[in-house]
């Protein structure tokens, strides 16, 4: 019988609660077409019409370590690869299929390059590894959720095995654990369920997968999406965690809208998985790009419900990350590198968030974030004068005087900074206020 170890458990979360912000990179042969990485499922490729995309496939720009510079300049803390997406393309050298990185023309082991290349900026580094694969043979076909080839009845699901498929997917796991030093999360993806199979849980052989993994790993952390996917929760949740529930919550497209707590009402791990534009993978339409100053303020909004923020970037068919993404990483960097002792350790503030920003906390420092300016001073709603050491903008360090004005009188159990006389903010995406609490 399975028994959660809470204290092991905190120990092996502690460098991750610390984080909260990291890159998930997807690339793949789905670089290529450049229409997104479900395109072979969304279009019903069929596996002959996708490998001349196998054949063409020569990353001639790829260079982790310009991923893992620009990841480590945006202030981000670790970083996370598609070693195999859906299509079943793995970019890492397995002993078990042809259809990998080392086969095309790059003839490159592009898994083992970028984690060196994280691990030499600092970072913590991890795999994201698809339960799913389309390339296999004993995967299902017709009549899967998913399958390229689902509506396809010249495609039925006889003579298939799917424990065979469990081994190879289970043997694949065991290559990455063994193969490329520690690892410090394992991604999967994803749970699911359709009119012909509940492809949850021990359907993936879960527990003696995840006990193979902790015993070869001890260290990694494990997201929750081998018992569902972003919409759901998993066994942590329920409080009857299986032996392979989510070490945390991986809400995908969405902050939660009060962060994240268990049935029983308790805070729990999780990390919102976002895109930069609307697309995981490369696709070359898609411009819709979200805003620096945008981004900057749904990361304050993840730790200030509890949470971590990975972000997305998908690199084009060189191994180059948009240009697009490449911009907002860098003013996010600038932000960064002023602000990051709001960000890194930092969580919720037990305090209702006030009308012009948002507030994390560190112990006993508040980081009041100021979205916008208020008219007169700005109150710091839920902290006494008594409980103030001192403020300072965290930008500059300078002294934020406690404002002494006769429009704050009638307001006497509120607590007003004066930030001085011009109405435009320091800075004007996130100006952050480090109030010291005696």
């Amino acid at each position: 019988m399975y028994k959660f170890d809470r204290t092991e458990y905190e120990k092996r979360m502690a460098w991750y609660t610390q984080a909260r912000f990291g890159m998930f990179i997807h690339w793949g042969l789905y670089a290529i077409p450049a229409r997104g990485e479900w395109v072979r499922s969304t279009e019903e490729i069929t596996k002959e019409d996708y490998m001349p995309y196998f054949d063409e496939f020569d990353p001639v720009d790829y260079d982790p370590r310009k991923w893992a510079k620009a990841a480590k300049a945006a202030g981000m803390q670790y970083m996370v690869l598609t070693s195999k997406h859906h299509d079943g393309f793995c970019l890492f050298d397995s002993q078990y299929t042809d259809f990998k990185s080392t086969n095309t023309k790059c003839g490159r082991d592009l898994v083992r390059e970028f984690l060196e290349a994280g691990r030499a900026e600092g970072l913590k580094v991890g795999l994201y590894f698809s339960l799913l694969d389309w390339y296999h043979d004993d995967f299902p076909h017709f009549g899967d959720r998913n399958h390229p080839m689902r509506n396809n009845p010249a495609y039925k699901n006889d003579g298939r095995n799917f424990d065979n498929y469990l081994e190879y997917m289970h043997n694949q796991v065991r290559e990455l654990c063994t193969n490329y030093g520690q690892l410090d999360i394992l991604w999967f993806d994803f749970s699911y369920e359709d009119a012909y199979n509940q492809m949850r849980g021990e359907k993936w052989k879960a527990t003696e997968l995840v006990n193979m993994v902790r015993e070869l790993q001890p260290q990694v952390i494990i997201d929750n999406r081998l018992e569902v996917s972003g919409d759901g929760f998993g066994s942590l949740w329920e409080g009857n965690p299986t032996p392979y529930h989510g070490d945390f919550i991986s809400p995908e497209q969405i902050i939660p809208p009060n962060g994240i707590q268990d049935k029983n009402g308790n805070d729990m791990v999780w990390e919102a998985c976002v895109t930069m534009n609307n697309n995981w993978g490369y696709c070359e339409n898609d411009r819709f790009y979200k805003p620096a100053p945008m981004l900057i303020k749904k990361l304050v909004e993840c730790v200030s419900k509890g949470g971590n923020l990975l972000l997305n970037v998908g690199p084009d068919a060189k191994g180059n990350i948009p240009p697009q993404s490449l911009q907002a990483l860098s003013e996010i960097g600038a932000w960064m590198d002023k602000n990051s002792e709001s960000i890194y350790g930092c969580g919720k503030a037990g305090i209702a968030k006030p009308d012009t920003g948002r507030i994390t906390r560190k112990g006993d420092t508040l980081y009041f974030h100021l979205f916008e300016n208020t008219i007169g001073p700005m109150p710091l709603v839920g902290i006494s004068k008594d409980q103030v050491k001192y403020i300072r903008n965290l930008a500059t360090g300078a002294e934020v005087p406690l404002a002494n004005s006769w429009v704050q009188n009638p307001y006497p159990d509120i607590v007003f900074a004066d930030l001085g006389p011009d109405p435009v903010l320091p800075d004007p995406v996130d100006t952050v206020l480090k109030v010291q609490l005696k």
